[in-house]
């Protein structure tokens, strides 16, 4: 992964095959960089884990790239393409469509600011969707920040993703993944046991809700062996999100940035995903490998 305008320029290849037809924003004056070719910049180097512009421009200050955007347009040109990365994420992940029709539902944290600091925090204080304190059971721990609910298919390709303050229920995140899916089944864990939900969710869409139940339930039953080892698989794609791609890093101030920079690290995620099994052959998680 120490080739960057190499990654940069099999990225670029692909979303201009895929994604030419996806319409955003335009400028008055056109840019020497175009709104796909900085995605593809943005992609690039969140799976190569620059972390921070500071450190993406100093690697491509020499290169073709560094003299077409400066660090300033490109942080607000970011921001304002946040919805257009989501299409390239959607139309990114409609190519692994056929491919399963189990899906896993889950939720992480979101950490903004360490607990020590969370009571005088300043970040995204004035935001419509404001931080809250939480309890993650899986780590067992508090944290401040936001929580990001996730539904992928039991491959790891994400489907659909929503952030609440962290004070949420993952709960609440079916009302939204009813509409989203269809005839499937979807594997939660106990944070999703819901007579009324269930029942919501296959009424309307043909949704059959797994779950494990509590052990002091009237009959309690655990997932299969299969179901429980495919449920895992969202554990890991969590991990990858914080290894790799370094969601919890968070240099954001608003919400705006914040929820940018998820939203690029999952496509970039996405992505990845699809070079290995569309254009390179080989196993669609190997993320970490070289593109070049």
């Amino acid at each position: 992964m120490n080739n960057l305008v190499q990654n940069y320029k099999i990225i670029l290849k692909e979303l201009t095959k895929n994604c030419s037809n996806i319409e955003s924003f335009t400028q008055i004056r056109q840019p020497k960089l175009s709104n796909i070719e900085l995605v593809a910049l943005i992609l690039t180097s969140e799976y190569m884990s620059y972390n921070s512009e500071l450190q993406l421009f100093r690697a491509i200050s020499g290169t073709e790239l560094g003299t077409k955007i400066e660090r300033s347009v490109y942080n607000k040109r970011r921001r304002k393409l946040k919805s257009y990365i989501e299409q390239v994420r959607q139309c990114i992940s409609q190519k692994f469509s056929h491919l399963s029709r189990l899906f896993i539902i889950d939720s992480t944290p979101i950490e903004i600011c360490k607990m020590s600091r969370a009571k005088r925090s300043n970040i995204c204080a004035t935001e419509n969707i404001q931080p809250a304190f939480g309890y993650c059971a899986t780590q067992k721990k508090y944290y401040f920040g936001y929580k990001l609910h996730l539904v992928c298919d039991d491959n790891a390709i994400i489907h659909s993703y929503d952030f609440t303050p962290a004070n949420v229920h993952d709960i609440n995140y079916l009302k939204d993944v009813k509409y989203n899916l269809y005839n499937c089944e979807l594997i939660g864990d106990r944070g999703y046991i819901s007579a009324d939900y269930q029942e919501d969710l296959f009424s309307y869409g043909k949704i059959k809700l797994t779950v494990p139940m509590r052990s002091n339930a009237l009959n309690p039953q655990e997932l299969s062996k299969t179901k429980r080892r495919k449920r895992k698989r969202i554990e890991t794609l969590f991990s990858q999100l914080d290894g790799q791609f370094s969601m919890n890093i968070n240099f954001a101030k608003s919400f705006e940035g914040l929820a940018s920079r998820i939203i690029s690290k999952i496509t970039a995620l996405t992505m990845i995903q699809y070079l290995n099994l569309f254009v390179f052959n080989r196993k669609l998680n190997n993320v970490k490998i070289n593109l070049t």
